[in-house]
């Protein structure tokens, strides 16, 4: 009997250890960017200030998951006209499409340090696979929170036309790259 309950304990004790660790999304310090050329002139940047979400990480077997919902009316290009065109129908209609959001349950780590993150990124409902190639992982203990907190910066590279937001291809650039500073506290 004592052999059996110990093999239950172990089991169990076995299967904590190896659970991943659950990370909410800081808002604070969480934000999703993007650029274009504009015309061939300039390099154009904004991004969305209400972002959103939850990652669980398993540092132990290197697999994990995260989920982002970014707010789509937080657009923010540092002009109210044209935050207001972004959110018009012509572009990404956020009275119909609230919310974009990017979806992953494939996080590739080269020893500790996630390199990759691939998932699904959602844009007026529509949904296409991208590699988000993170150039800084980072986690530790925050006296600040009292708690664990883990940070990224990510980045990749789509087609405004593959997600119904092309409008004005070629004159601005169809191909967008998104960027991401990720603060996720320990739950």
């Amino acid at each position: 009997m004592f052999k059996k309950c110990l093999l239950v304990f172990l089991c169990g004790y076995c299967l904590s250890v190896a659970a991943a660790d659950k990370y909410l999304i800081d808002s604070e310090h969480t934000f999703s960017n993007f650029e274009y050329k504009h015309w061939g002139l300039s390099l154009q940047r904004g991004r969305f200030d209400k972002n959103s979400g939850s990652i669980e990480l398993d540092m132990d077997n290197k697999t994990g998951s995260l989920q982002i919902a970014i707010e789509a009316d937080s657009i923010n290009t540092g002009s109210d006209t044209f935050n207001n065109i972004l959110r018009s129908e012509n572009f990404f209609n956020v009275a119909k499409y609230p919310k974009i959001s990017f979806m992953s349950n494939k996080l590739i780590f080269n020893e500790d340090k996630l390199v990759q993150v691939e998932g699904d990124l959602t844009i007026k409902d529509i949904t296409r696979k991208v590699i988000v190639d993170i150039s800084h992982f980072e986690c530790r203990f925050m006296i600040l929170y009292l708690k664990r907190a883990c940070g990224a910066n990510g980045m990749t590279k789509i087609l405004r036309s593959d997600y119904g937001v092309g409008r004005y291809v070629p004159f601005v650039s169809d191909e967008m790259t998104l960027s991401f500073s990720v603060e996720a506290i320990k739950d």
